[in-house]
């Protein structure tokens, strides 16, 4: 774990953080887990999110090889989204997340 290294620039946890760290992604992340592949439509349809952010980061999360754009229709093109068997491997985490949100915060008011 990064916390005994006294340098701290190469720590797993920063690299992961990296790649998936920020509320929208790993909001993303969720809808894959919950719904399998997703198009782009779909996700900003769900999350309410803005275009330009939704693009930035199925980006991020693509160089990270977190996901991978499929294309199912070649006239006109189409993609979905798919997670790899990294992405695949954050299951534990994303369920984490969610366990500790269940036991630790308070429902959201409508």
């Amino acid at each position: 774990m990064c916390m005994s290294e006294p340098d701290r620039t190469n720590c797993p946890v920063l690299r992961a953080t990296n790649a998936m760290g920020d509320q929208w992604s790993i909001l993303i992340l969720r809808e894959f887990f919950l719904e399998g592949p997703r198009r782009f439509q779909d996700l900003q349809d769900v999350l309410s999110l803005s275009p330009n952010t939704l693009s930035a980061r199925l980006k991020k999360l693509e160089t990270a090889g977190i996901l991978a754009r499929h294309q199912y229709s070649a006239n006109p093109p189409r993609s979905e989204y798919r997670l790899t068997l990294a992405g695949q491997a954050l299951s534990p985490v994303v369920n984490a997340l969610r366990i500790w949100g269940e036991a630790h915060t308070p429902d959201l008011e409508a």
